[in-house]
């Protein structure tokens, strides 16, 4: 008689056991309630919810994060950050504590919850998009928990099970000196009773999970081990969930194959990836051209010599007038500008038509005439053709993507160029001979602030405008905010310089 190998895992069932396959085990379903108010997102959603739900929660989440990711961009401090994002929160994600006894705290929450993890879904498939996300979600995250209600912060963070050890007292006795040199480290005088509070908090984790605070010796290191005071185990609840969300990101990576066959989530997720970035995507096609502007190809060159165009594009249209010609991606960077500013398809062809003297009709319309169309949107694909062409780029994209090689003229003078040329541009290309805008703008790009650069310059060029449209009223602080995109170049300046003309048009804008 054979014996049988209980042990022996039938071959069919060894995709169900294997332990590199329980990600994709099935889903024990289980109704999500919301006890409190932050969330760190371990347990996906298993309601039902509709198509108009899944893509509306999703787009109100990245109009936040997108914002989110701007106010970093523009150097805000973490208190203007929360200013500005407060507003736009109770708008789109309004969250209330347990205190407020809203009607509204299950139906807030659990938006809050599934948009997070559609979006984790949308931003899953690249490492650049992971990064970003993670990084917005942080920002996200540490605005709320700075935010909430004392009791409710620290009943979620109890509730967290996090793996630090406490202190014993009999250790605090034993480490006294050095954990109230640790407690009153940039505390002002009279910070003892901040430590007397403190002492009673005391944890420690290996110094690998809190570097910033290391870093800014804001813990007592001692054997491989932080010993973190209550003050700053915010910052250590912050790093474990970016983290987690980290390698929950990467997980969901792996399971993505998996959503292909659902051809309703799949066009959705597509296009809220596409769309991760910063507000100033808001230039598509010409929906935020001045309505009363005069655009059009023969007016291009007196737009260019009063100073309505960054130095990127001033390059670009000055490179054009000398050579007759652009390379791909210098053309592609005008044309979308051009195109962000108002300038419409028949102008546009029209324009390329007269700058490129030196070829025959038919090489451009072989050779050039598509493209044009293409971005306009006139010809391509549905998608192309229904999305109304590309986007104008932002700064952020003109800085990080295709850096201009031998023979180009695209990019950012302010990244690009080398200090010696980028002078020379300025100088001679937009009218700055100030020697103090000139070493600010080396000092800028030495410390890689180009953004800061650019707005330094148009500063100095609309500096009489400036005033008048601040002592005045005319423009709101929101928008003389820093520019982060081009046609908010174009379209500030032709606002400040034309103030007399159009004052309905300025208040209207913003």
């Amino acid at each position: 008689m054979l014996r049988s190998n209980v042990s022996r895992i039938d071959p069919k069932r060894r995709n169900v056991l294997d332990h590199r396959k329980k990600q994709f085990a099935e889903a024990a379903y289980k109704d999500t309630d919301y006890p409190h108010r932050l969330n760190f997102y371990s347990t996906p959603p298993t309601a039902d919810i509709t198509i108009e739900q899944f893509e509306q929660w999703a787009i109100d989440r990245l109009r936040i994060l997108a914002e989110l990711e701007a106010c970093s961009f523009r150097n805000k401090t973490p208190a203007e950050t929360a200013s500005h994002m407060k507003p736009l929160l109770d708008k789109y994600l309004p969250l209330d504590t347990n205190s407020s006894s809203s009607s509204q705290l299950f139906a807030q929450r659990q938006k809050d919850h599934y948009s997070h993890f559609i979006l984790r879904l949308a931003f899953a498939s690249t490492e650049d998009l992971r990064r970003r996300f993670t990084r917005v979600e942080t920002m996200l995250f540490r605005m709320r928990l700075n935010a909430d209600d004392g009791r409710e912060r620290a009943a979620f963070i109890n509730s967290l099970n996090l793996d630090w050890e406490t202190v014993s007292d009999e250790e605090k006795r034993e480490l006294a000196a050095e954990l109230a040199a640790t407690a009153s480290f940039g505390q002002k005088k009279g910070g003892q009773q901040q430590y007397d509070e403190d002492q009673q908090t005391w944890c420690k984790v290996s110094w690998l999970r809190v570097p910033e605070l290391v870093e800014q010796r804001r813990v007592f290191l001692r054997q491989g081990y932080a010993y973190v005071p209550a003050r700053e185990q915010q910052a250590m609840v912050i790093s474990e969930f970016t983290s987690r969300l980290e390698r929950q990101l990467e997980l969901t990576a792996r399971a993505l194959p998996r959503l292909d066959e659902d051809d309703r989530l799949t066009p959705i997720l597509a296009h809220l990836s596409k769309n991760f970035i910063t507000p100033d995507a808001s230039y598509v096609g010409t929906s935020s051209a001045i309505s009363s502007a005069d655009i059009s190809a023969r007016n291009i060159d007196t737009l260019v010599n009063n100073h309505h165009f960054p130095a990127c594009m001033s390059h670009l249209h000055r490179t054009l007038r000398r050579d007759a010609h652009l390379k791909h991606y210098g053309r592609l960077q005008y044309t979308l500008f051009l195109k962000g500013i108002g300038l419409n398809l028949e102008e546009c062809l029209l324009f390329w038509r007269q700058s490129f003297n030196k070829i025959t009709d038919d090489t451009f319309n072989k050779e050039y005439r598509y493209n044009v169309r293409h971005t306009y949107g006139d010809v391509g694909g549905d998608s192309n053709r229904r999305g109304g062409g590309y986007s104008p780029y932002s700064c952020l994209k003109i800085l990080t993507e295709h850096p201009p090689g031998p023979g180009e003229a695209h990019g950012c003078p302010y990244r690009h160029f080398n200090m010696e040329n980028l002078q020379t541009l300025l100088q001679q290309g937009m009218g700055v001979t100030d020697r103090g805008v000139l070493n600010g703008v080396k000092e800028d790009k030495e410390k890689q602030k180009f953004h800061m650069a650019c707005n330094r310059v148009f500063e100095h060029l609309h500096k009489e405008e400036l005033k008048k449209a601040k002592d005045e009223g005319i423009m709101t602080a929101a928008q003389l905010e820093t520019i982060v995109h081009p046609n908010e170049y174009f379209k500030r300046s032709y606002l400040l310089k034309n103030m007399g003309k159009m004052q309905g048009d300025v208040k209207m804008e913003g």
